[in-house]
């Protein structure tokens, strides 16, 4: 894992701006935006790592990661699934 990946990255889309909108909120102010989703995304992860050099090269420590781990498992209740799919079939 990349230490860019303990920070969240947003991508949205801005009815205001008429265009997809990147940021990292916790890491740096302002963002990236641009008419493409994924292009908005890879600039963003750029500019996040942009970012960090610069609070190395500065001597600051980074802020505390905003992405929240996960471990890539779902839980399933398949009794509650079954009674919801009876009672709409019913």
């Amino acid at each position: 894992m990349k230490q860019s990946d303990r920070y969240l990255k947003i991508v949205q889309w801005s009815e205001q701006d008429a265009c997809y909108i990147g940021t990292c909120p916790g890491l740096m102010l302002g963002g990236v935006h641009g008419d493409n989703e994924i292009e908005v995304y890879t600039e963003l992860c750029e500019a996040v790592e942009e970012c960090m050099q610069i609070y190395q090269q500065d001597g600051q420590p980074l802020p505390e990661p905003t992405a929240k781990p996960y471990s890539g498992q779902v839980s399933l209740n398949v009794e509650a699934i079954n009674r919801l799919l009876q009672t709409q079939t019913s």
